[in-house]
């Protein structure tokens, strides 16, 4: 099980490759960043909390937040999730699950009445500075947007 982020923590940095290229964290400093990991694209829960962060955007991005989402997914499977919700945020491919790890959003959970392990629906915000300002785990994938955009008090 990987360890999870506290606030206050450094925000390990990442580079890894997105649907439309590559993605490097600490190239958005001076911006706070929302980083969300979730199982699969394309699924029920993973489509319902991506749909959302997608409503919100403009909201998220007003406040100044930028959102990436990050599954083991391949690049070409974000494509097409991309495509069929119209997706309008970076969507980062981790399938050797490091940035997963990194971030304590890998580990045991409950599934269907049995204990596995995979991705843990988890959501990180970064400060400007490249701290942990919030970060939460094993939320829920309906609710979840609303719930944090009061958390971060912009509701």
């Amino acid at each position: 099980m990987s360890t999870r982020l506290e606030a206050g923590a450094a925000a390990p940095d990442f580079t890894a490759p997105t649907d439309t290229g590559t993605f490097t964290l600490s190239d958005h400093r001076g911006k706070s960043v929302i980083v969300y990991f979730y199982p699969a694209a394309m699924t029920p829960g993973c489509t319902t909390e991506a749909c959302d962060f997608r409503d919100s955007l403009s909201a998220l991005q007003a406040a100044g937040y930028e959102v990436v989402g990050v599954s083991k997914d391949s690049p070409e499977k974000l494509a097409k999730f991309r495509a069929k919700e119209g997706l309008n945020f970076t969507l980062v491919s981790d399938p050797d699950l490091e940035i997963q790890h990194l971030y304590g959003a890998w580990g045991e959970k409950s599934m269907y009445g049995k204990t596995v392990t995979g991705s843990l629906r988890s959501t990180v915000v970064v400060d400007p500075d490249g701290n942990v300002a919030l970060a939460q785990y094993n939320v829920k994938a309906t609710g979840h947007v609303a719930k944090l955009r009061r958390d971060l008090g912009l509701d």
